[in-house]
């Protein structure tokens, strides 16, 4: 696809770190071009994306532009935008709790071109593309409420009146459902959807949006658990949103600063939802870090905020959170080293440290003997029998792996006693198959024994086939 774009070849593939969804990001790189490829299973996702940008293009938003498209193999390739997230660009220039001026202005950039998205890029707007609901209804509040109750409430142990809660529930959606809500609510509007591009915000994760309310984008931008953007500016840039949007149509501005208030307690309890479902159930911990900027938030609101709705059920629920001393050191706590292993192909490139350490190590298997050279091993890969006993054979691979676990056991020792969390370890050959596969295997089985860790295996070439 990219070839027939560019007509060139695609001399670099490399895959993007993931994310908190199911989407996978390759940039792929010719002589003079680049883009970014996108696979995603999910093809109504991808339909409600593709219209979407096409839609926002032709209002002259600031969106990536959509390349090549091929729906039956759920891929698309877009244009690369970089990777610079406002998210990265906050962590870059922000030292302990100063916010900058510079950043600042950034913020009150992507605030005006928000306000752009939600009024004049809902203009005209197919929203029977949305997926999987047209608007942030009753219906779509109910499912983000019952998320943070099962998938966090739940999990952290936090006791509750399942019914009472259930009416609080539904109070709190009366009163957030008060307001006008037909503008395009971007859904997902926080700062890694967020590009810097040329000193410009660019948006890019918009698939989830449909119909809702103003307030709701807004607190997901200013509440974003990890920006941690201090109170005092939250309050300035809320005021810079009020003023712009009162720029260009009526309102109530007390009256909409409420309501931003309930919306801003029902996005924590989203995110807090997400966390708990990728950090308790996917066991993904990096997720669980989120949780203690997310409790201070929820904390301030409880402390400082009147909804003038009561809501005792949930907000009893929700200050024995703020209270829990395991869910605040949560993401601080110790657990095991995990060394990551994977096999991988040359072809399209070493793998990308998703943990964000940025170490480990790269082994190049090329130089062994390779099985793939004969008919018999073929359709075979470095897991099975046949291949297993070509290499016992070879004392060329056993020299090679000696090495190995000569340099890697001198990392997890190292490692375990700084109380390092993360190491990467990858091994490529021609084609991801024998010799990569074959030594992956082989460290994963020789750390296992030889030290209490967690070891992650994954043969990326492999798993690309079967999918």
């Amino acid at each position: 696809m990219f070839e027939m774009w560019s007509g060139e070849e695609a001399r670099s593939f490399v895959m993007l770190p993931p994310s908190g969804s199911y989407r996978e990001y390759y940039r792929i790189t010719g002589r003079t071009k680049t883009a970014m490829g996108a696979f995603n299973s999910d093809k109504k996702e991808n339909i409600a994306f593709l219209e979407f940008s096409k839609h926002f293009k032709n209002k002259g938003l600031p969106v990536p532009e959509i390349y090549q498209v091929d729906l039956d193999n759920n891929v698309y390739l877009q244009e690369d935008l970089g990777d610079v997230t406002l998210y990265g660009f906050l962590q870059g220039i922000r030292k302990g709790e100063d916010f900058p001026d510079e950043l600042l202005c950034f913020y009150k950039k992507t605030i005006k071109q928000l306000i752009r998205f939600q009024i004049a890029g809902g203009e005209g707007l197919d929203y029977t593309k949305c997926y999987p609901r047209e608007a942030f209804d009753k219906q779509s509040m109910l499912w983000d409420l019952h998320y943070f109750k099962y998938y966090f409430l739940k999990l952290a142990r936090v006791p509750f009146d399942e019914q009472a809660l259930e009416d609080d529930y539904n109070k709190l959606i009366d009163f957030l459902m008060e307001v006008k809500h037909d503008y395009f609510l971007y859904r997902d509007f926080q700062s890694r959807n967020v590009m810097v591009v040329n000193d410009k915000p660019w948006f890019i994760d918009y698939q989830g949006g449909r119909l809702g309310a103003l307030q709701y984008d807004l607190a997901s931008l200013l509440y974003d658990a990890k920006a941690d953007i201090p109170q005092n500016t939250r309050k300035e840039l809320l005021a810079y949103y009020v003023d712009e949007l009162s720029a260009q149509q009526k309102i109530d501005k007390d009256d909409f600063v409420k309501h931003y208030h309930g919306y801003v307690l029902i996005r924590i309890m989203q995110a807090m939802g997400a966390y708990g479902f990728r950090g308790f159930y996917e066991k993904k911990e990096h997720f669980l870090k989120s949780i203690p900027y997310a409790i201070a938030n929820l904390k301030y609101l409880l402390d400082t905020v009147d909804l003038g709705i009561e809501l005792p059920t949930l907000f009893a629920a929700l200050k024995n959170v703020t209270e829990s001393e395991e869910l605040l050191n949560i993401g601080q706590r110790s657990s095991l080293l995990t060394v990551k292993i994977s096999s991988f192909s040359y072809k399209r490139g070493i793998p990308v440290d998703v943990s964000g350490n940025g170490g480990g190590f790269v082994f190049d298997c090329r130089a062994i003997h390779n099985p793939g050279r004969y008919p018999e091993y073929a359709d075979k890969t470095g897991k099975d029998e046949e291949v297993i006993a070509f290499f016992g054979k070879e004392p060329e691979m056993a020299q090679f792996l000696q090495d190995v676990f000569s340099l890697v056991d001198k990392s997890v020792e190292k490692y375990i006693s700084r109380g390092f969390k993360n190491l990467m370890v990858n091994f490529g050959c021609t084609g991801g198959q024998h010799r990569s596969v074959f030594s992956a295997e082989q460290l994963a089985n020789h750390l296992q024994h030889k030290y209490k860790l967690n070891v992650e295996l994954k043969h990326v070439e492999q798993d690309m086939k079967k999918r």
